[in-house]
């Protein structure tokens, strides 16, 4: 027993070591000079650690035209991902809550009609979201690609919605139904009470991937309303000449910071929600 367990625990390093090491590459790469990156190995930890990379890729980083590094779409992330996460995560929960109290012969179909958004790529839709957002006059804007990231979260979050709520004993909303309590009632003070450690798991999953995203952006943003994964590929493919290594790699340390923070912060709220029954179904 002694030795699994010290094979487990070998793996089990082997394996954090595996998954950490890019990423202490990038932060040893931005806390150097670009004499230090050219002089020594990649490997090597900084000699001299500096932030230098860190602000000019926040504040001062050219990308294009613009010399204002990525703070500015950085700002932009934020003021897409926060609607786009509330609305799709809202509208899931009263969707799959209400496919999950339907008892009718077309309620699976329409569940897997909904199911179908799951499967289909996004470059499959692309010229008819393009067309669509354009004549409702948002293509380019904010709203646009907000919008755009509701509908493609929407049938994700129905789904873990719909599989928890299937799971609450009937005899509960029939307390709730003698008591007096509606279709909205029932919703409010006892479905979403008791599906809190799902909430958890579709804001982790739908914060991560809008945050993430770079081919909606791409397509449905202007350079005003550009998320920062898009100006983080206009800055590495912006430079001439000699790559900034440093600052291509505090760049994309600061673009990952906010999705790393949720997952550090709220991870056990994740474990838990899983634990719970977020995809069972």
């Amino acid at each position: 027993m002694r030795y699994q367990r010290l094979v487990l625990y070998l793996l089990l390093i082997s394996a954090t070591l595996a998954m950490a090491a890019p990423i202490l590459i990038m932060i040893s790469t931005s806390l150097k000079s670009m004499d230090e990156i050219r002089n020594g190995s990649l490997f090597a930890l900084p000699q001299a650690p500096t932030l230098a990379a860190w602000g000019k890729a926040w504040s001062g980083a050219c990308i294009g035209a613009s010399c204002e590094g990525i703070s500015g779409q950085f700002a932009n992330s934020f003021v897409i991902v926060l609607p786009a996460l509330f609305l799709s995560v809202g509208l899931g929960a009263l969707t799959g809550y209400a496919l999950s109290l339907w008892r009718v012969s077309y309620a699976n179909i329409l569940f897997g009609a909904i199911l179908i958004g799951l499967f289909i790529p996004p470059q499959v839709t692309l010229y008819p979201m393009i067309v669509m957002i354009r004549e409702l006059g948002l293509f380019g804007s904010v709203p646009g690609l907000v919008l755009v990231h509701v509908i493609w979260g929407l049938a994700f979050v129905t789904l873990l919605f719909r599989n928890f709520f299937q799971s609450v004993p009937q005899d509960l909303l029939k307390a709730a139904r003698i008591d007096g309590a509606g279709f909205l009632a029932i919703f409010w003070y006892v479905m979403l009470p008791l599906s809190l450690p799902v909430f958890a798991v579709a804001m982790i999953l739908q914060f991560t991937y809008i945050w993430n995203d770079f081919l909606l952006g791409l397509t449905f943003s202007s350079p005003e309303s550009q998320p920062v994964t898009v100006a983080l590929n206009n800055l590495v493919g912006s430079q001439f000449g000699e790559q900034e290594y440093n600052l291509n790699m505090a760049a994309t340390m600061l673009t990952a910071l906010p999705t790393v923070l949720v997952y550090l912060f709220s991870g056990r709220l994740f474990v838990r929600g899983i634990a719970a029954g977020a995809v069972k179904g």
